[in-house]
């Protein structure tokens, strides 16, 4: 589902769909392999960063984002855990693009940061599509 079409029906046509996102484990599994040779120097900071990937690598298997006409939604397999309405919204950003590792998005009273989970393409177009990115908010 990470493919967004550029022609204008088919994108009208999923503005009205709920859009899934496909999980990526590049960012646990580049934790989980960084922390091996770590483990050797810094032995508690090792095991620490690899705890770290395999509780983010849980996240990737078990949670999912739907990309609703509404809202963005988070699920826990058939369960929604979270919905964040797109009226509330008021800025979103991927940091660092080559690697992305952080979605930040802004609603009205909160700011939520999220570890990058799924694939970094499809986010950005669904985000793009969905609350088309405003001027940064200082």
């Amino acid at each position: 589902m990470s493919n967004i079409s550029t022609n204008k029906t088919d994108q009208a046509n999923l503005i009205n769909q709920t859009l899934e996102l496909a999980p990526s484990f590049t960012l646990p599994l580049s934790l989980i392999i960084g922390s091996i040779p770590l483990v050797l120097v810094q032995k508690w900071v090792g095991l620490a960063i690899a705890l770290f990937g395999f509780f983010l690598l849980f996240q990737a298997l078990t949670l999912r984002l739907h990309f609703t006409p509404e809202a963005l939604d988070i699920y826990r397999g058939e369960k929604i855990i979270r919905s964040f309405p797109y009226q509330d919204w008021l800025h979103w950003e991927i940091y660092s693009p080559t690697v992305p590792i952080l979605f930040y998005f802004r609603e009205t009273k909160s700011i939520h940061f999220l570890p990058i989970l799924f694939d970094p393409q499809a986010l950005q177009a669904f985000l793009e599509q969905r609350f088309p990115r405003q001027v940064k908010i200082k």
